[in-house]
């Protein structure tokens, strides 16, 4: 009933949506420079806008084409002699088929029978814009504004093998039949592959569609289909045509059809069988899947009804269609609204989040969609969002592991802390846009309230039924929510703070120095950088609206999200009423923002001091533990805190056993160690680390069947983390397997050693085991898996600590010319050395010594050179490593070629490198040796 209505508003609906775009289209969002660079596309002129499609599909299956015809209901919002769409440059059109005649507009009186007669408006020609998928049709006379005409075309093209617009594909069943399906794929702007049109997200507006196709098979639309007719064309004789409901107004990426031999999975619950839902969900899949996918309407189905009460509005339509489509290769699903296809491997995982995700689309790109695709990333934010919300509601979030939103919030740490993020790679730019803003919205879901934040998330639904929304539009709908719910004053909006932090390729890191004698604390905020020099142009005005929530010592009540106060924007704040000298404090605890936060050195030992009680450990979350330990150690590797204070942070770890708080310990051990590699301290260091995760890895035992795969993953990352600081029994294990190699009969057959074992037995293990392992690259043969040999030559070269295995590899690709070694070999073999100080430093010596023959065989080899130069030079940290490449420097002046900039580039950074290594090396020594002397252990005893 409720379709039905909407069906008889779609007149008032269209008037609603023209209105909207005339008013809106001079509109900005939060500007953001690299949002939809990878979609350059010509806008078309708002002089003319579509108001209904008709469209006729009719695709020949045994040639790979198909034609169709589209009438366009057409309204003139300006007075003008053109009209102005996309089509494909494959697309073909014929001018002479193209009609256009003016619509009248009735009226119930004074009615004539010359009110009736067709007035076809002539059309002078027709072009295609050159490099640009726009069709210009100009008339010969300008149509005035007011006006509404039908515009009458026919197309013809071919279907596609990619996943662009109307493509093929194909599969086998397990009679090895082979079957062709043929769907389609049109965001962000392929439907007009298919035909012509208004292919932009702005222009919604109802379809209505048939679409042929062979008796045999089944054709899924985004709405039921309301009749079918046999064909009398002779070409088309086996063919039927399928008339669908007409469509509510929709944008043209999310027109969506499949023809194929897919069947409906029968539904096995008696309850779901016997309701009468509306949409009414239906799962398609071969039928070989159909026991596997025997789960999957009750999966759909709780995810839908999960999402219909949270946005508190049913999809208006009357069925969705989830399709598993066999060999679709697609990096996404295609989310058309009412039906859905997925590949059939991403459906039949475990799991809600997939899922949960596209049926987020039903709602909010489907029928509330982005004016344009600037706003897309705050579509995607807020389905990424609130996939992830809808899974911890469904299962307490044990798809994620518990990492969300860990996993996402320090690759963007880490990415936004470098001098040049992205390397200005377009492509990374856009996803970590969409990531931040996803974390900018987890923020506002903590610090307004989720209830805030969903009522806010309903409103803005309701007001954009059919319609188009601007990002800004978004943030205006949350700001009214917490404005009327008191959880913001009124003097801020969410568009200055969310602005202030999706506008800027940068994070802040919070410096919190108390006074303990009036119990306040001064609270700044700056550039978080964690790569030398910290140098970022104009990193002084950069501010962000900060919520600080703050957590006190003697009232650990971490479910109160409600910032103490915001910063405003502004350097520094102070903050009052703080608790006695010998009380800690947290700020940002459970990461309810995206940014690290400092302490003065008092507080941070407060904190270690009670994480290494059994009550700290209780009391304080696990997320709330890991922010510490991460923010601790990345401020020390920052030069902002002392590593003496950082190391401190990790004691509590002798006693900790949750796995969320040991991920980012394997970060810093690694961060930290390559290092520290080429200084005496790296000995110590390692014996640490052996110190540190030994009573972990004993106590996680041998893997049991069934275990959790959280427990799986910690074992697997400790023993790899032992084994390279040189864990005995780790060695010996691997050593042991190691040795059933060598003693088999035809060892270049295969290799039996699980990877774990590879670089344990080459970094600790004999001459003669490694020597083995480069006889096995050499002798490689070409039927097996090439990138199994590709593993093994980084682990021959990565490896090592023993100057003459690197030599000897060294020798024998460069020296010898070995003809085993490609020049990608050799390029790998360089950037796999630069992993460790033993590798680098082995390959500067050994291109000292052998300057003139290696600059004699790479005369002509720039690629190998450039690769070279930067590889035995860029990686040094000490005195002694930028005294070495400057006295390289400075005896081979000019003789350096197209890496003269390379080596002028080490030498600054290495330069940089030496200040932090003088400064804390030093430090952390100090600290080791103390804690060594305190364990009451010694490096003999936890084998190096």
């Amino acid at each position: 009933m409720k379709f039905l209505i909407l069906l008889l508003a779609v007149g008032i609906i269209q008037s609603l949506a023209n209105a909207f775009i005339i008013d809106t289209r001079q509109k900005r969002s939060i500007d953001l420079s690299a949002s939809h660079a990878l979609i350059p596309d010509a806008r078309l002129s708002k002089d003319v806008i579509p108001t209904s499609y008709v469209v006729n599909i009719r695709p020949n299956l045994d040639d790979g084409t198909f034609m169709g015809d589209i009438k366009m209901n057409l309204s003139w919002n300006d007075e003008t002699k053109k009209i102005s769409l996309h089509a494909h440059f494959d697309l073909e059109i014929n001018e002479k088929d193209i009609k256009i005649r003016k619509l009248k507009r009735k009226s119930n009186d004074n009615q004539n029978e010359s009110d009736d007669k067709e007035e076809y408006i002539g059309i002078q020609r027709a072009d295609r814009v050159v490099k640009k998928t726009v069709y210009v049709i100009h008339l010969t006379e300008p149509i005035p504004q007011g006006s509404e005409c039908e515009l009458e075309l026919k197309f013809s093209g071919k279907i596609w093998e990619t996943t662009e617009g109307l493509f093929q594909g194909s599969y086998m069943d397990l009679k090895g039949d082979k079957h062709q399906y043929y769907a389609t794929y049109m965001r962000p702007h392929n439907a007009r592959r298919l035909f012509p049109c208004f292919d932009e997200p702005g222009f919604k507006v109802p379809f209505n569609v048939s679409i042929s196709r062979p008796k045999s098979f089944v054709t899924l639309f985004n709405t039921p289909v309301e009749r079918s007719v046999e064909l009398n064309d002779e070409k088309l004789k086996n063919y039927v045509v399928d008339y669908f409901v007409p469509t509510p107004p929709m944008s043209t990426f999310t027109f969506g059809f499949l023809i194929s031999q897919l069947q409906e999975v029968p539904v096995t619950s008696a309850k779901a069988a016997g309701e009468s839902k509306k949409p009414a969900i239906k799962i398609w899949a071969r039928p070989d899947v159909h026991e596997e996918m025997s789960e999957m309407f009750e999966k759909v189905e709780q995810v839908y009804n999960t999402l219909e009460k949270y946005f508190d509005a049913q999809v208006p339509l009357t069925k969705i269609d989830v399709v598993a489509v066999p060999g679709m290769s697609v990096v996404r699903p295609a989310d058309n609204w009412g039906l859905i296809l997925f590949k059939e491997s991403e459906l039949l995982k475990k799991g809600y989040y997939g899922l949960s995700q596209e049926l987020i689309y039903q709602w909010l790109g489907s029928w509330v969609t982005p004016y344009w695709w600037s706003d897309a990333h705050v579509n995607k934010a807020l389905a990424s969002f609130l996939a992830s919300y809808n899974v911890i509601e469904i299962d307490n979030g044990v798809e994620f592991n518990g990492k969300y939103p860990m996993t996402v919030l320090y690759s963007l740490y880490y990415e936004f802390s470098k001098r040049y993020p992205h390397s200005r790679i377009t492509a990374m730019k856009q996803e970590t846009t969409s990531f931040k803003t996803e974390l900018v919205m987890r923020m506002l879901n903590y610090t307004l309230g989720s209830e805030t934040f969903k009522t806010g998330l309903r409103k803005f639904i309701a007001n954009r039924h059919f319609s188009t929304f601007f990002g800004d539009d978004l943030w205006d709908a949350l700001t009214k929510q917490a404005h009327e719910d008191h959880k913001l004053a009124n003097k801020y909006t969410i568009n200055e703070i969310a602005g202030s932090w999706i506008t800027k390729d940068r994070l802040p890191v919070v410096n919190v120095q108390r006074n303990y004698a009036d119990k306040t604390a001064k609270v700044t905020q700056k550039v978080y950088l964690r790569e030398r020099p910290h140098d970022v142009p104009e990193q002084d005005k950069m501010l962000w609206w900060i919520p600080l929530v703050i957590v006190e010592q003697d009232k650990l009540n971490f479910t109160n999200s409600t910032p103490k106060l915001w910063m405003e924007k502004v350097r520094e704040i102070t903050i009052n009423n703080l608790p006695e000298a010998e009380k800690f404090v947290i700020v940002n605890p459970e990461e309810i923002g995206p940014f690290p936060v400092n302490y003065d050195e008092k507080n941070w030992n407060l904190l270690a001091q009670y994480l290494q009680t059994n009550e700290g450990r209780t009391k304080i979350p696990i997320y709330t533990r890991a922010k510490l330990l991460h923010d601790a150690w990345n401020l020390a590797y920052a030069g902002d805190l002392s590593f003496a204070t950082a190391f401190n942070m990790t004691l509590f770890m002798l006693s900790e056993r949750d796995h969320l708080a040991w991920n980012p310990v394997f970060t810093f051990i690694d961060h930290i160690g390559r290092h520290i590699d080429m200084s005496a301290v790296h000995k110590k260091f390692e014996t640490y680390v052996r110190i540190l995760l030994t009573p972990l890895y004993e106590e996680l035992g041998v893997q049991q069947e069934g275990e959790e795969t959280w427990k799986t993953d910690l074992r697997a990352l400790a023993k790899t983390f032992l084994c390279r600081a040189g864990y005995r029994p780790c060695i010996e294990e691997a050593q042991t397997a190691y040795r059933k190699w060598m003693e088999s009969e035809n060892p270049d057959e295969g290799n039996p050693v699980p990877n774990q074992y590879i670089c344990p037995v080459f970094k600790w293990g004999t001459q003669k085991e490694w020597e083995f392992g480069l006889q096995r690259v050499i002798n490689f043969p070409a039927s097996r898996i090439q990138s199994e040999r590709t593993y093994l030559l980084k682990t021959l070269a990565g490896c090592p600590v023993q100057p003459e295995k690197i030599e000897r590899l060294l020798n024998l690709t460069i020296l010898e010319e070995n003809g085993n070694f490609t020049e990608n070999d050799i390029v790998l073999i360089f950037s796999m050395l630069t992993g460790g100080s033993s590798g680098y430093t082995t390959l500067f010596n050994f291109l000292q010594n052998n300057w003139d023959v290696i600059r004699e065989r790479f005369e002509n080899k720039t690629n190998l050179w450039d690769n070279l130069i930067s590889a035995a030079t860029g990686v040094f940290t000490t005195q002694e490593g930028y005294d070495m490449v400057s006295n390289l420097y400075v005896q081979k002046q000019g003789e350096f070629g197209s890496a003269e900039h390379i080596i002028e580039k080490s030498l600054r950074n290495i330069k940089e490198e030496t200040k932090w290594s003088d400064e804390n090396l030093p430090i952390i020594e100090k600290w080791l040796d103390n804690f060594l002397k305190t364990m009451n252990k010694d490096e003999n005893k936890f084998m190096g």
